[in-house]
């Protein structure tokens, strides 16, 4: 995890312009890089440094004496960077993972060299020699990339927009700030000047097809036969993969644990590898709730079964309250679930940050997206309309559960590892027949489930405990944390200002009082920049007005089933 900035045919003096990039300064700790392109006084890079592999020579932009051309900034980690430097014989200059972008880019291009990138990532590459400007995220957007470009050719570029908001330029019309699109690259001319001008914008990977890099992966080709036993085994063997090398540290891994299914697994997985790799510590698996939620006492439940080194972080509404603002600030989103998951998780991360000495995080994120996880796909239509809305979801994970654990975690300068996004992982189990990945037997993510049966990975009432959504877990099943949140809120914002709610924000205007004070908040700090977010998350199928599950007529709490 790190934060990367640069700018490119800046209309302003960099030392003025520079002060931007120090407002993700919580993304790096360890160390800050400033450093202008030779022979282009208007461009640069701003680089903060959480230091997680080779922590000697890791400083960016990278750039190594064989090619002195290019400049490399990049927020990541590529899981197959020895993999691919053994079969292409490359030469390392560094242990630096990131090293492994500048020999793919010199030997086939950058479409080649970004389709072989088994990792998460999010990068800026100048070639000074064929001057161009080259920027990429990976498939999910677990890395955050944001994009500034004016009309006369000023590109800036910064992990989080906030880093972007405060830019001056020489144009009168505003400059757009977007969220670069997950499992593309963009190509731009580099001009004298340091100005630039786009010329290509294409996707180098979509979540349903089997990744380039897939052929040199550890496992071997899958199989193509779709028989039942056969699918369960390849579904265990690619996701303890996944896991695995995500071991990639040298900094003390821990794992967040909501008691829920996804996050069990991970934890699970995670412990038994770590015993498997000789790690020279104890897994730590860290929880958030109040004292009768039914996460705390779940994820209780799994840690005495794995036998992790488990932290409680106990949880009030006021605390939760208090943290709103500051949340909505990191998060750059006014999307109702995004702010109410984040509060827990951002305060977990603040613990893990203060009280512990673990860095890189593992998470249960993406299962609910890949799996159909959420409760809505009890009433999808058809498998193939569940698995349609897979599909969707899992290409706007950028936007809502992948931007809230990247915010959340980095707001307090931790890196996050995601498994269940695993490129070959997802791949595999969206290709499966649709009428295998739907709810069966009324229990939604059958199929994750099924495979992990009889294992005693994870405890039977955990392995098949029904879903709960992350904010609604954290407090009693008397009263969930959203409508905690909706009560205090509720004198914060008056009837006036909800009648003239359309007017005052057209764009995804508030419904209620709690989306109208997140709004508020939001436009206090990103002031005109609604359109970062397209759209609410929220339920299909089904005639919702609020994103939790606990709303939905089909909501069963464990106790009932």
């Amino acid at each position: 995890m790190c934060g990367i900035w640069a700018l490119f045919g800046s209309d302003e003096c960099l030392s003025v312009q520079c002060t931007s990039a120090m407002k993700i300064a919580h993304r790096g700790p360890d160390a800050f890089r400033f450093e202008n392109v030779n022979g282009f006084t208007n461009c640069c890079f701003g680089f903060h440094r959480l230091a997680i592999v080779d922590q000697l020579y890791g400083m960016q932009p990278l750039r190594i004496k064989k090619f002195p051309f290019l400049w490399l900034c990049y927020n990541g980690e590529i899981y197959n960077h020895h993999t691919l430097g053994e079969k292409f014989n490359f030469d390392y200059q560094t242990k630096v993972d990131g090293e492994v972008l500048l020999h793919l880019y010199d030997r086939f291009g950058i479409q080649k060299m970004a389709s072989l990138l088994d990792g998460v990532f999010a990068f800026v590459l100048l070639d000074t020699a064929n001057r161009k400007v080259y920027l990429g995220r990976d498939t999910y957007g677990v890395r955050p990339l944001f994009k500034f470009l004016t009309d006369n050719g000023f590109l800036a570029v910064c992990s989080e927009a906030k880093g972007l908001t405060n830019l001056t330029h020489a144009m009168d019309t505003p400059a757009n700030i977007v969220p670069f699109l997950p499992g593309h690259f963009e190509v731009f001319d580099l001009k004298q000047d340091g100005k630039v001008r786009s010329i290509k914008m294409e996707q180098f990977h979509c979540c349903t097809k089997e990744p380039a890099h897939a052929i040199y992966d550890t496992v071997e080709r899958l199989p193509t036969s779709f028989e039942e036993e056969r699918v369960k085994r390849t579904i265990r063997t690619l996701f303890e993969n996944a896991v695995r090398k995500r071991l990639m540290a040298n900094r003390r891994i821990g794992c967040l644990l909501s008691g829920g299914l996804d996050s069990s697994l991970v934890a699970a997985t995670l412990v038994k590898l770590a015993k498997e790799e000789e790690l020279e510590y104890p897994i730590q698996t860290f929880s958030i709730g109040s004292e009768d939620s039914p996460d705390i006492k779940a994820a209780r439940k799994v840690a005495d079964h794995i036998g992790s080194e488990h932290y409680e972080v106990n949880f009030t509404a006021e605390e939760g309250i208090q943290a709103v603002e500051d949340v909505i600030f990191h998060l750059e989103t006014y999307d109702i679930t995004t702010v109410r998951a984040s509060v827990g998780m951002y305060l977990v991360s603040k613990y893990i940050k203060e009280k512990s000495d673990s860095v890189v995080i593992f998470s249960g994120e993406g299962s609910d997206e890949l799996t159909q996880g959420y409760i809505y796909f009890h009433k999808a239509p058809s498998p193939k309309a569940a698995a349609e809305d897979s599909v969707r979801l899992m290409k706007e994970l950028y936007l809502f559960d992948v931007l809230r654990a990247d915010r959340t975690t980095a707001a307090h300068g931790l890196e996050l590892r995601v498994p269940f996004l695993d490129h070959r992982f997802t791949a595999y189990y969206l290709s499966l027949p649709e009428e295998m990945r739907v709810p069966k037997n009324g229990v939604e993510k059958h199929l994750l489930r099924d495979s992990f049966k009889g294992l005693n990975l994870i405890p039977d009432e955990i392995l098949w405990r029904r879903k709960e959504a992350f904010s609604d877990g954290m407090m009693s099943e008397k009263k969930s944390w959203y409508t905690c949140l909706q009560d205090h809120l509720e004198s914060m914002v008056n009837d006036d200002q909800m009648e003239k709610a359309c007017k005052t924000f057209p764009h995804n205007p508030p419904c209620t009082k709690e989306s109208y004070y997140f709004r508020q908040v939001f436009e206090k700090h990103y002031p005109g920049r609604a359109k970062w977010l397209s759209h609410y998350w929220m339920p299909r199928w089904i005639n919702a007005t609020d994103p939790s599950a606990r709303t939905l007529c089909i909501y069963k709490p464990d106790k009932d089933q």
